[in-house]
């Protein structure tokens, strides 16, 4: 007999409930509000009070309320059909819903029940299977969507039955299993887990060995992420956090896409909505939004749908990564989930800490950050979810405790910063106080040196190092003029400017300059290194500004033209006139 209970006490979107029986945390319940139900989950028990956060607005709820408790977690729906989808954190499906607004108490499928898909089987009656192993295979849009056995199944089952290739819709039994205890359990297309459980279903998760390109020369060549990796890009509004995310979305060696639009304001989730469809995929060809799902709350719905979208996301991506794809997950931002967080947090008067976020937050943000990563499965295949989000710190003070506790927790971090932004230098991202940390693994520097050239971090180094030193003359030459120092500061700050110009800053609405190659991505920086080795002597700065400027314009060029076109070798053949 499930539990019940009957609403006591309401602020906001916090309801406290008397209950008759046992409940759980994490526990969803159902409110009776008229003729709505309105879904909420269980964050606090005492004694038999239940503190219960609402995912939709408790408008006209009042005490005495009916509740029932359902006995299980928030789960998300896992099958084909999930790509190119649009969700809420509940994952109701928002391009079927009547109407522009979801109503309150209504809940839609995910999946579609009358879509047939053509089944592949893998399986073989008398295999010894268990969770998340591969059954069968049906191709959502060019990508193989692997039909496994369910990840809540434990212990060894025997396949008994596969069904024969053909078309079957979702809910069509293609498999029978039989358990330990010799019961027959019949397996569809579709299962469910929760969302605040991660997923299994591998046999190791070994460090990352092999880094993410994604065509930005500031991510790839100075702060690689690695394949399964974690990042993040803090910085304050107008710095073009979400063009980067969108540009990282567009051109990342991934195979599925997950945006999780967490608490962002109505238009940038529009902008979302109407550019990705239109988005081409480089890789491909086709269109981006076929490899893509998108789950959205925007900063007007309840705050407790905001950690619900960025749990369901993450969950979305490790169903994909144990199908042995490459899964990328950009949340935006995850400042809101955590202002969700503290909000929820002060209703139930919690303790607070730093700005009033729980004292938990950094445990919370790094258990949710330690759920990506690559993965070895049963098979011997390996997947992987690199996770990238966004964080909005107020007023740009990187200080603050979501950006401290999420540093603790991601491998990399892209500091925007509102002067570069404001200079106009894109992306935005501060050179020398990003990092990532995956340049000090032996496995990523093995690749390196593999895939692109011996001694690459080296020579990442040098760069950086000629970054900082111009930085530092910079500031002198400000302070004293520029006859007040020698010559020696000009050159040194003009040669980091050429780094920062020709190489750093790069187009995202350019055709060519938006996607660079790695191989393209050695050749620039091999070309810019050798030119600040050298040792120039100029008469005067504005000699040596105008040499610079010349060789900036020259490289620049080169980076708006097709690599190895004859146009490409016009500009080299210039750039060698102008250093002879």
């Amino acid at each position: 007999m499930s539990t019940t209970g009957k609403v006591t006490g309401i602020v906001s979107n916090l309801v406290t409930v008397a209950v008759d029986g046992p409940v759980a945390e994490n526990e969803l319940c159902y409110i009776t509000l008229g003729g709505s139900r309105l879904l909420a989950e269980v964050i606090k028990v005492n004694g038999d009070k239940a503190s219960v956060q609402v995912f939709e607005s408790t408008r006209g709820l009042k005490n005495g309320d009916n509740v029932e408790f359902l006995g299980k977690m928030l789960e998300v729906t896992l099958g084909p059909g999930l790509l190119s989808g649009i969700y809420d954190g509940l994952q109701n499906n928002l391009t079927t819903m009547e109407g522009v607004f979801l109503k309150r108490g209504e809940y839609t499928d995910p999946l579609d029940h009358a879509a047939s898909w053509e089944f592949t089987p893998i399986a073989k009656p008398g295999d010894k299977v268990v969770a998340a192993d591969w059954l069968g295979e049906v191709k959502e849009g060019w990508l193989p969507h692997k039909i496994m056995v369910p990840f809540s199944f434990a212990g060894e089952y025997t396949v008994k039955e596969v069904a024969p290739a053909g078309n079957y819709t979702i809910d069509k039994t293609i498999a029978v299993l039989t358990n330990a205890d010799g019961e027959d359990v019949p397996v569809t297309m579709i299962q469910k887990w929760p969302v605040k459980v991660a997923v299994k279903g591998y046999r190791e998760k070994p460090r990352p060995a092999k880094i993410m390109e994604t065509g930005v020369r500031v991510i790839d060549s100075f702060n690689p992420i690695a394949e399964g990796g974690t990042g993040f890009i803090p910085g304050p509004f107008g710095c073009g956090k979400t063009v980067l995310q969108h540009a990282i979305a567009k051109q990342g060696d991934a195979d599925v896409i997950v945006m999780a639009a967490c608490g962002e304001r109505a238009n940038e989730v529009v902008e979302i909505f109407t550019e990705f469809p239109e988005l081409i995929d480089p890789h491909t060809g086709r269109h981006l939004m076929e490899r893509t799902t998108i789950i959205c709350n925007t900063s007007n719905m309840p705050v407790a749908a905001r950690e619900a979208s960025v749990y369901t996301a993450m969950t979305i991506c490790e169903y994909y990564r144990a199908m042995g794809l490459k899964c990328l997950l950009l949340a935006d931002s995850t400042s809101r989930w955590a202002q969700a967080l503290r909000e929820m947090s002060n209703r139930m008067e919690e303790l607070p800490g730093q700005d009033a976020f729980p004292v938990d937050l950094s445990a919370i943000i790094s258990n949710f950050y330690a759920r990506a990563g690559m993965v070895v499965l049963n098979n011997g295949q390996t997947g992987a979810v690199t996770f990238i989000g966004t964080v909005s710190p107020a007023g740009g003070n990187l200080k603050e405790p979501v950006t401290e506790s999420t540093k603790k927790a991601a491998r990399c971090f892209y500091a925007l910063e509102q002067s570069r932004a404001d200079q106009k230098r894109y992306p935005a991202v501060n050179p020398i106080d990003s990092y990532s940390k995956y340049l000090e693994y032996p496995e990523i520097q093995e690749y390196l040196d593999t895939t692109i050239q011996k001694g690459w971090v080296d020579k990442v180094l040098k760069a950086k190092n000629i970054v900082r030193r111009g930085r530092e003359m910079a500031d002198q030459i400000n302070i004293l003029g520029d006859d007040g120092v020698p010559m020696s500061y000009h050159e040194a700050f003009w040669k980091s400017e050429l780094v920062d110009f020709a190489f750093l800053q790069q187009d995202a609405f350019d055709n060519i300059d938006a996607l660079c190659p790695m191989e393209r991505q050695k050749y620039m920086l091999d070309c810019i290194l050798d030119i600040c080795e050298r040792s120039f002597e100029f008469e005067n700065f504005e000699e040596c500004r105008t040499f610079f400027k010349d060789l900036i314009n020259t490289l620049r060029q080169m980076n708006y033209t097709e690599f190895q076109s004859p146009k490409f070798h016009e500009y080299e053949q210039k750039l060698k006139i102008q250093l002879s």
